[in-house]
């Protein structure tokens, strides 16, 4: 069964809106990533909190550069290209190569691809750091 593995948020200013669902909401930092990347934890579901995209990112989303909010969701799948594969087929766009240069731990994304209404979706083999 595939399972959401994190949500993705873009936002100008990653610390101050992290620091909003930590000091609100009691989640966890679970860690942090190149970029300036914040990786949150309710104990489930995991968000990723990042700089906003730019134009000439592969995946800078039918929003646009500069966009902050909800970029994209990221799944576990069993298979990557098994999955990027059916997905494809059934109307999503691949936007990323699978990717062999992932860096350390279990939260980057293999590959990303656009569905069918130009959200930004991931999928991975590996579970998310936190979980």
């Amino acid at each position: 069964m595939v399972k959401i593995k994190h949500i993705a948020y873009t936002a100008s200013d990653p610390d101050k809106v992290a620091a909003f669902y930590v000091e609100t909401l009691g989640m966890q930092e679970v860690g942090r990533g190149s970029g300036g990347h914040v990786y949150l934890s309710d104990g489930e579901l995991n968000m990723t909190i990042r700089k906003c995209k730019s134009a000439g990112d592969a995946d800078v989303g039918e929003q646009g550069a500069d966009f902050s909010g909800l970029h994209h969701i990221g799944f576990v799948v069993d298979d990557v290209e098994e999955y990027a594969q059916r997905m494809e087929k059934g109307g999503a766009k691949r936007l990323t190569p699978r990717s062999e240069n992932r860096g350390p731990g279990p939260s980057q994304a293999e590959i990303k691809l656009s569905g069918p209404d130009g959200v930004i979706l991931d999928i991975s083999e590996t579970g998310w750091i936190g979980n």
